[in-house]
């Protein structure tokens, strides 16, 4: 039908042929939509669980409640998860996946993520309940992008619209997942590292403002350790307010006081006059420009090489690969 309506718009007026070629197209366009509405090379949408899976949402939130309720560090250690897996493979779920030898190496147990990665089991969790209520719907690597999201929300911070329909990867990216960002890293090496994947210095300084809450351990902090102290003993990385999502951090940096040295250099490396001490000062000056560029910068990151279409696979298991069980 569509066939005959192109071969015969040719013995219209040239008006009446554009418009039955945009009719053909739109028909088209509607009818490969219907068949295929996760198909190879759609964008990711804040949409995309809707019809699937509504309580998705829901889902997640709840399971990080709960599990917030007994370990306050929960909220900080599932943004950094979506941070660790976005800066390797892009944001494929990649770091979930457990030592598989030979198909899979493990990205846990890269020196950025050994022994200070954790929150795995609430991942675990969601996945569980999701399994439960929308079996192979929600891959593990949108859960990671969910509970960012709903970990600062909840923490105090601000909101955005999670973009979804990201699949899970496969493999993952050993020698990417050591060139992860270090909190020893110069302002140089830190830039460079950020735009490799197209994030620049705003987005630097937003993203590095998710220090405002959590902890971390003494070896990697300015001071190190005091005399006594185990290397994995463990510091506020906002000693203001630990447990909240806020703008103290950057009013930190202005005094000195970060506890990274990796953060501290966005105010005092001699690079930094022109490039991010300036943003360093909106920041700690203005929470909401702080929180509307977190968000911006959250998304955008998100939004690194995801995999979509036929291509990846949504995992039963976040920690294993389909073809393995689960």
């Amino acid at each position: 039908m569509a066939a005959a309506a192109a071969g015969s718009s040719r013995f219209l007026p040239l008006g009446l042929q554009l418009a039955a070629c945009s009719a053909v197209l739109l028909l088209a366009l509607a009818g490969a939509a219907h068949a295929h509405p996760h198909g190879a090379g759609y964008a990711l949408s804040s949409a995309f669980y809707d019809a699937s899976c509504p309580g998705t949402h829901d889902v997640v939130r709840r399971v990080i409640r709960d599990a917030r309720a007994s370990d306050p560090r929960i909220p900080a250690s599932l943004i950094r998860l979506h941070f660790h897996d976005c800066f390797v493979n892009g944001c494929d779920g990649s770091l979930l996946l457990d030592e598989d030898l030979p198909a899979i190496q493990t990205e846990k147990d890269v020196p950025a993520n050994s022994n200070s990665a954790r929150g795995f089991e609430v991942v675990d969790d969601i996945k569980s309940a999701l399994e439960e209520a929308c079996p192979g719907i929600v891959s593990c690597a949108d859960i990671l992008a969910l509970a960012a999201e709903i970990s600062v929300e909840l923490s105090g911070g601000p909101r955005w619209s999670v973009l979804l329909g990201r699949r899970d990867g496969t493999t993952t990216n050993i020698e990417s997942a050591n060139n992860l960002p270090s909190p020893f890293d110069p302002l140089d090496k830190l830039q460079e590292k950020f735009r490799n994947f197209n994030l620049d210095d705003t987005d630097l300084v937003a993203l590095q403002g998710a220090h405002t809450f959590g902890k971390v351990q003494c070896q990697f902090t300015q001071q190190n350790c005091a005399a006594g102290q185990p290397d994995d003993a463990l510091e506020n990385l906002d000693e203001v307010t630990p447990k909240v999502f806020d703008n103290k951090y950057y009013g930190n940096l202005l005094h000195g006081r970060a506890k990274l040295p990796s953060d501290q250099v966005m105010l005092s490396d001699p690079a930094a006059e022109a490039t991010t001490a300036p943003i360093v000062h909106r920041f700690a000056s203005n929470q909401k420009d702080f929180f509307k560029n977190f968000a911006a910068s959250m998304v955008k990151m998100g939004n690194i090489a995801p995999l979509t279409g036929n291509d990846g696979e949504i995992r039963k298991n976040c920690r294993r690969i389909n073809s393995k069980g689960y």
